[in-house]
């Protein structure tokens, strides 16, 4: 059996100040997810938060009483740029500035040429 997850292409863009994640398959469907910014900003600021003990999508957009796809959207980036690192299903800093460094990779990504 194929492992369908794999069969498509996931691209992240900024969009009028949105992070916006569009996963695209093989057959031509796709699908966009979006996330404000003041969303991103406060994923990101809750991982840094909980550095000791890591935090995993569903109790952290409970948490935040967040929309879970604008949280995924986010954790997603940040895991993609190398902002946040994946251990046993938990996901940490991948530095003691998280904040910072998602808000590099944010702006980054909103003033790349399209």
């Amino acid at each position: 059996m194929r492992n369908r997850s794999r069969e498509r292409e996931v691209d992240f863009d900024v969009v009028d100040g949105v992070l916006e994640r569009t996963v695209t398959f093989p057959d031509g469907r796709f699908y966009v997810h979006r996330c404000t910014r003041k969303v991103y900003e406060e994923v990101a600021y809750s991982i840094e938060e909980r550095a000791t003990d890591g935090v995993t999508l569903d109790p952290l957009a409970r948490e935040l009483d967040l929309p879970h796809s604008q949280v995924n959207v986010a954790l997603e980036y940040l895991k993609e740029r190398g902002c946040v690192v994946t251990r046993y299903r938990r996901n940490y800093p991948a530095s003691v500035a998280l904040f910072e460094d998602a808000m590099i990779e944010f702006l980054a990504l909103a003033e790349a040429p399209r």
